[in-house]
């Protein structure tokens, strides 16, 4: 196009020009072309299509003229004789030495700047002044396509010395017109508003909508007439047509006014779905996919659906660029149509290479293993897709594409491209947190479960917070050898103090040593079998009755204050299975955990502890932004054989809690459960023990109510609804998650006896406590959840009311987690 303008610009300037420049024919015996500054003399005379000993006549300095204009060089040039010399005389295009943008807030400069670039109008570059008008048309019709009538769109050209020009638009876009009405004309069967809400361009807002306008966009336009056709095709009008569109404005181009008109039609049912083409001797498999049914209403979207089924189908056996076309057949009689569903698979494809792009830590290595594609194999769509979920189950990456890419010179092969962005999956840090369940923490280390991009887990972490001191050394090989065995070991020692913790109060001290294997059963399913040394020291122990029901089977009552320890020897195994689309915040799937682990009997404590958990993630749209979950959480431990002649019990540190941000919001943070109850025999010495309570009669047994101790079976659910979090980016969504929830369970123990308590008095009657070994007395919340996988840490914040609860349980409507706490 704008080699066209520059020649019919040049034959202008030719026709001009041409009473000065008529001259006789001649023959040249010299040529000199005058006012070169920046272009080389070599380079202009490649377009003289004239040399020395050339006769000259007019048409031959037409074509001359011609050929420089089309070098893109020059901006007026003129043809003169100096006796046998033919002089031509020439002005160069001025070079472009800045390009500035001012009162520009609706395109921004660097939309502006690739739009010139891809015009050729850039710095160091010569001017075609030609340009500057298209481009300021181009500009002005964009702002009108968004609804800015008033806006318009200068190029100011400003000569500068040693002809260079510097450029500035100047905009000035006004306004946007709002839609003031839209109509929808011809439609009987949905209403006007029923057909409206469908529409992304509005005429009214709901008082809520604050951040949403009412601006007219061209293209929210185009893209509503499709939704309004996707609609009614969905629903059996298939004649459904859009006939006409007017967009109108107020006189003072401050609104909008759209009409659509429309043909509904009739509704049309299925009469017969046929399968045509070459079926790969498959068609009792491809009937099988085909979800419409002789007598249904007929629907584009499941018309669509049913191409995409039996395409996806087809590339499981290599066949990954197969056509799948419906042709309806339409009898208008008797309202009707018959869908022929063409099928051709095209050949086979096989996989010439596996590539990945976009891993600058982790190495290929990594993400290779994970890959069930193989390379020199046919093309499976269906193992693309696994490959792509085993990387995103990862947990290393925010974001996992694949593209697959024909080739050009081989075309039965294909190479298949995995995109990653590599999110942080651990670090160096040196930081301060805060949560509402662990006050101030503080932390130093490294944790890393993309160690080097290596893919293995590596963690030296040392936290201190207001309840807890621990150091804890972590490893783990997921890959310890090719067929994906993996091994880990931990160190670690704590110092806890419970009643810190919101317990009840006693001090532990605590180091030992781990190690696992796991091994994998299939894609799914993985086992994992441990062994471990725990010395555990405990001082500072009140003498409640659940604590002297454990001194009663393991020790001598009467040295609670003094500080005892228990070795340990633990057996574990576990079971895993994960279908669940990404690591970090999934949205689809599913997973399971069962984990036993078991004190060896050589141990000085004998008990057992059974886990299961189980989440799922149902998607509500293909977005899969608004998403169902839920979290069953399941825990059982008891004591086995015999210790003194006494039946061996759980030790009550090993107790299950509930309570917090991690299980049950709006309660606080391992408050739900049994709670230490404490006998006082009163009176004896004419004084109360606490020293509180009211003078007694002697030998009268009161009940106190202490602090919370968990129990050894708990059971806790969660539903919750993932929904979009109000005013992000979509950049954020893997990194960001709102949610509503409903949180409902209970932890309680099993070996309480009510009935010795149940008749007694309590010593402080604002102190209520119930049958902690009730299964049933379950407690109840819901609210909202955010949280943020944030460069310092995870982030939790939740607000939450109890629906349902205990006499004595705590409750907290806000909590919160900053950093990392233990």
């Amino acid at each position: 196009m704008r080699a066209v303008q520059s020649l019919l610009c040049a034959a202008v300037l030719a026709a001009v020009s041409a009473p000065s420049q008529a001259m006789d024919a001649f023959k040249v015996k010299d040529i000199r072309i005058d006012g070169l500054q920046r272009v080389a003399l070599s380079a202009a005379l490649t377009y003289v299509p004239v040399k020395t000993g050339d006769v000259i006549n007019q048409a031959r300095i037409a074509q001359l003229i011609r050929n420089l204009y089309s070098s893109t060089h020059f901006e007026n040039i003129e043809v003169l004789r100096d006796g046998d010399t033919l002089v031509v005389k020439v002005k160069e295009r001025p070079t472009i030495s800045s390009i500035d943008f001012s009162g520009n807030k609706d395109i921004k400069e660097d939309q502006l700047k690739q739009s010139l670039n891809d015009s050729n109008v850039r710095v160091g570059e010569p001017l075609d002044r030609t340009m500057l008008t298209q481009i300021e048309k181009g500009l002005v019709d964009f702002y009108y396509s968004v609804g800015k009538y008033d806006a318009t769109v200068h190029a100011i050209a400003t000569p500068l010395p040693r002809n260079r020009i510097g450029l500035k638009f100047v905009f000035k876009e006004g306004k946007a017109a709002e839609i003031q009405q839209i109509n929808i004309v011809g439609n009987k069967v949905f209403s006007n508003e029923e057909l409206k809400d469908k529409l992304e361009l509005k005429d009214k807002l709901a008082w809520w909508k604050v951040f949403s306008e009412k601006r007219y966009q061209k293209q929210k336009l185009e893209s509503d007439l499709e939704t309004l056709k996707s609609y009614y095709l969905d629903r059996g009008y298939l004649r459904f047509n859009v006939d006409s569109t007017q967009v109108s404005m107020s006189p003072d181009r401050s609104g909008v006014y759209v009409t659509v008109n429309v043909t509904e039609g009739d509704v049309y049912k299925v009469k017969d779905v046929k399968l045509v083409g070459n079926l790969l001797d498959k068609k009792e498999l491809l009937e099988k996919l085909i979800p419409i049914k002789a007598g249904s209403t007929y629907s584009g979207a499941e018309v669509t659906f049913t191409e995409e089924m039996l395409a996806k189908f087809l590339g499981r056996f290599g066949y990954a660029y197969p056509k799948v076309k419906t042709y309806p057949q339409i009898d208008d009689k008797t309202k009707e149509v018959t869908l022929n569903i063409n099928v051709e698979p095209g050949s086979r494809i096989y996989v010439h290479s596996v590539k990945f792009e976009g891993n600058e830590t982790t190495s290929d290595e990594v993400l290779r293993r994970e890959v069930r594609q193989m390379e020199g194999t046919w093309l499976s769509n269906s193992l693309v897709e696994l490959s792509k979920d085993r990387l995103n189950r990862l947990g290393y990456f925010e974001k996992v594409d694949t593209d697959t890419q024909r080739s050009t010179d081989l075309p039965d092969q294909a190479d298949v491209l995995f995109k990653v962005k590599e999110q942080p999956s651990g670090s160096l840090n040196a930081g301060i947190g805060y949560g509402s369940y662990g006050g101030l923490s503080l932390s130093a280390g490294i944790t890393q479960s993309n160690w080097l991009g290596t893919g293995k887990s590596v963690g030296i972490n040392v936290n201190t917070n207001s309840y807890q001191k621990s150091i804890n050394l972590s490893y783990l090989d997921p890959y310890f050898t090719i067929d994906a065995i993996s091994l880990g070991g931990r160190l670690y020692y704590s110092s806890i103090d419970y009643g810190s913790a919101q317990l009840e109060a006693y001090s532990q001290k605590s180091w030992g040593a781990n190690a696992s294997f796991g091994f994998p059963v299939n894609e799914y399913n993985r086992l994992t079998f441990g062994f471990g040394y725990k010395n555990s020291r405990l001082s500072a122990i009140s003498a409640h009755e659940q604590a002297l029901r454990f001194y009663k089977v393991y020790s001598d009552q009467n040295i609670l204050d003094g500080k005892i320890h228990y070795d340990e020897y633990e057996l574990n195994a576990g079971w895993s299975r994960r279908t669940l689309n990404r690591g970090t915040f999934p949205t689809a799937g599913s997973s399971q955990d069962l984990g036993l682990s078991v004190t060896t009997p050589n141990s000085e404590l004998n008990f057992y502890k059974l886990n299961f958990n189980a989440r799922n993630y149902w998607p509500l749209n293909r977005a899969q932004s608004w998403v169902i979950s839920t979290n069953v959480k399941l825990g059982y431990a008891q004591g086995y054989g015999t210790v003194n002649g006494n039946d061996a019990i759980l030790p009550f540190w090993e107790n299950f809690y509930a309570g917090g941000s991690q299980t049950m919001r709006g309660f606080k943070s391992n408050s739900v459960g049994s709670r230490a109850i404490y006998r006082y025999k009163v009176g004896y010495d004419g004084s109360t023990n606490p020293p509180s309570a009211p003078y007694l009669p002697p030998s009268e047994d009161k009940v106190y109510v202490g602090g919370a101790l968990g129990g050894n079976a708990m059971a806790v659910a969660t539903l919750e609804m993932i929904v979009p979090t109000p005013f992000l980016d979509e950049a954020y969504t893997n990194s960001v998650r709102t949610s509503m929830f409903v949180d409902v369970g209970n932890v309680w123990d099993t070996e309480f006896n009510y009935s010795q308590y149940q008749s007694l008095d309590k010593l402080d009657g604002s102190k209520e406590f119930y049958d902690y070994s009730d299964a049933g007395a379950y407690r109840a919340s819901y609210g909202l959840s955010l949280q943020w996988i944030s460069p310092m840490g995870p982030m939790v914040f939740s607000l939450a009311r109890p629906l349902k609860k205990q006499p004595g349980d705590e409750t907290e409507f806000f909590s919160f987690n900053i950093g990392t706490t233990f």
